[in-house]
């Protein structure tokens, strides 16, 4: 009898396969994950899949199932064992497998589990994860015997991080894993480079005991502030629960968000590559696509969702890139795909050759007011639609609005933005001006355009 299976209709994503375990996300789920992918893979002629893990206490039995369905679609597993997302990246193209899978629930809480996947150097996401699903319901899957193999690549993994740092100059910085799987790494970086580092969290605990994994949440920064005030550091760098996306304060506790990080990062790639194009999400600061133009780059706003970006990266032929989330690209001198740790090490390398510190580099900016990024409900079948309306009005109105996603509003006061996530049942906004009353003004014009649509922001808008 053919096998099939059913996913529960709220994992398969657009950028990956995740859910809760024992709730929507099961280990027979992790089998029909191997298995289509391994299927996928196998039809288009590869027979090599890396597969790696978190440090989430299901993440072990989930990578045995998923290599089990790659087994059975008659894949070779290369099991590379626990470490970040992006060291499974590199596996990859250092174990020149045709394909990969990682094991993680991502900055997700403790309770979430889920899978990345690569295919042929390329991210595997929207209608390619969707037919996951459709093979799985049909029982379509190859059928095979594949073996395993094990495979360390963390020392080549850490050779090419060290690389990145090309002086000698000796910074003082304090690192948090949030107990995620940058702490599998971290130890034997920090021992390599100069200056002075401060560990924090660094013992894997898929229980995340110290704070939730998410740099890009303030309050999970507190920690990191507190350590860079008491030992008087130059900086403070924190990684999500898989090491792909990365969060920096300065010398003065202040955050530099992925857009501050990706306009200074652009100096020294433009310096090298000028006229590249460097591309950032929509809810990025107008101040990094003036930076990126002022340094003779071609600044280029895309959609949010890093394998988009990543999509984008290759098709531009752009060395850089990055996200309000937190996710960095780095083509340039290496491989496209988003690494806070070595995104932490250039940007390192970065305030070393500057000879400024991180705060003076963050005031080089010009600076503004701004909005984080708000979320509030909004139902699946709804949000889209409500987005569509406003781009609608705007456009019947005559409105300078780029719909590249969403609706991003341009006034003299600034810029709001209204979008869809891709993720989540709620709807985004972000405002940016140059003086708070401008902000002000830019808020209501973003009630006032959701108003017709039945839609409130939250009352802290």
């Amino acid at each position: 009898m053919t096998q099939k299976h059913e996913f529960h209709p709220s994992v398969l994503r657009e950028y990956d396969v995740r859910g809760i375990v024992g709730d929507t996300l099961s280990a027979a789920d992790a089998y029909a994950v191997g298995r289509s992918f391994g299927s996928v893979v196998r039809r288009g002629g590869g027979s090599r899949v890396a597969v790696g893990y978190d440090g989430r206490l299901t993440s072990v039995e989930m990578a045995e199932n998923v290599v089990r369905g790659l087994n059975d679609a008659g894949i070779n597993a290369l099991q590379i064992g626990r470490g970040p997302t992006p060291m499974l990246y590199f596996s990859v193209y250092n174990l020149k497998a045709d394909a990969g899978v990682m094991i993680t629930g991502s900055h997700n809480p403790s309770d979430y589990n889920g899978f990345k996947m690569m295919l042929g150097g390329k991210a595997f996401f929207g209608d390619q994860i969707q037919e996951l699903g459709t093979m799985a319901a049909a029982g379509d899957w190859a059928v095979g015997e594949g073996g395993i193999e094990d495979h360390d690549v963390r020392p080549d993994y850490l050779d090419e991080l060290v690389a990145a740092y090309t002086t000698d100059v000796p910074l003082s910085v304090a690192w948090d894993c949030g107990n995620g799987v940058a702490g599998d790494i971290l130890p034997d970086l920090i021992a390599r480079l100069p200056g002075r580092h401060v560990p924090l969290n660094e013992v894997v605990d898929g229980t995340f005991p110290a704070h939730h994994p998410d740099p890009t949440v303030a309050e999970n920064l507190v920690q990191l502030q507190a350590v860079v005030r008491a030992d008087g550091l130059d900086l403070g760098i924190g990684f999500d629960g898989d090491a792909d996306r990365i969060g920096v304060i300065d010398g003065q506790e202040r955050v530099l968000w992925g857009d501050h990080l990706l306009a200074l990062l652009a100096r020294d790639v433009l310096a090298e590559r000028p006229g590249s194009t460097i591309i950032a999400d929509v809810k990025a600061s107008q101040v990094l696509f003036d930076e990126v133009a002022r340094l003779g780059g071609e600044p280029l706003m895309y959609k949010t969702g890093h394998s988009l970006i990543k999509s984008k990266m290759a098709e531009t032929n752009s060395p850089l890139a990055g996200e309000m989330s937190g996710h960095i690209f780095f083509a340039d001198k290496y491989y496209g795909f988003d690494d806070a740790l070595y995104v932490a090490v250039r940007f390192l390398d970065s305030v070393a050759k500057s000879g400024q510190s991180v705060a003076a580099l963050r005031d080089s900016l010009p600076q503004m007011v701004n909005t984080p990024e708000v979320r509030f409900d909004c139902d699946d079948t709804r949000k889209f639609q409500v987005v569509d309306e406003v781009v609608a009005a705007l456009r019947a109105a005559g409105t300078d609005f780029s719909d590249v996603d969403g609706a991003r509003v341009s006034t003299p006061d600034g810029w709001w933005l209204l979008r869809a996530s891709n993720t989540q049942p709620v709807l985004v906004a972000r405002c940016e001006a140059s003086d708070e009353a401008g902000l002000e003004r830019l808020k209501t014009a973003v009630k006032e355009a959701l108003a017709p649509c039945g839609v409130t922001p939250p009352s802290n808008f």
